[in-house]
């Protein structure tokens, strides 16, 4: 039975990173499957994850979004963006994601992972132009706001998805080391 539970907790850190990719909560996937693992699996040896690794997988998590937050918040106010555009290249980033990894599809294994992160990116930078655009700026204005939008979602895509490999590394560790 433990090999169903490692199984599924493996499941869900792979779907996790992909997830995080796409610009979802894929980091917090794994937190709770970590959460209903540690629950569900106790005393069981050398496949036992304890409080202590469930809480620094947790930590690890919110990490992961502030600095992901803090990216994003870089880009947009580095080019002195509002508000209005942020929501907007988080609502196109998340868009973008997902519409990447469709359009990636034909590219085996890589092509969705690297068309939802280019994609991501780039929904931030028209969401970022879009709120710019609608709140009366220039389109010159609103492209620096969107390029500079375009690279901290970059930014905080990747530093996110080292903060899930580095939670998963831990998880890893927990499973199979002693």
């Amino acid at each position: 039975m433990i090999s169903v539970y490692v199984g599924l907790l493996s499941a869900s850190a792979v779907m996790g990173i992909l997830l995080t990719l796409l610009g979802l909560p894929g980091n917090w996937l794994i937190v709770a499957a970590v959460a209903v693992y540690a629950y569900n699996v106790k005393d069981a040896g050398r496949a036992d994850i304890g409080i202590a690794v469930a809480i620094a997988v947790f930590v690890l998590a919110a990490i992961g979004e502030l600095l992901e937050f803090a990216a994003g918040a870089w880009g947009a106010s580095r080019a002195g963006g509002s508000r209005r555009s942020a929501t907007l290249a988080l609502v196109g980033s998340v868009v973008g994601g997902i519409s990447g990894s469709i359009v990636g599809l034909p590219i085996p294994v890589i092509g969705p992972l690297l068309a939802a992160v280019f994609f991501a990116a780039l929904g931030a930078l028209l969401g970022a132009m879009a709120g710019e655009i609608w709140k009366g700026r220039t389109l010159e204005q609103g492209w620096t706001v969107g390029r500079a939008a375009f690279h901290g979602r970059l930014l905080g895509i990747l530093v996110k998805l080292a903060v899930a490999l580095v939670m998963v590394a831990v998880i890893a560790a927990a499973l199979f080391l002693e």
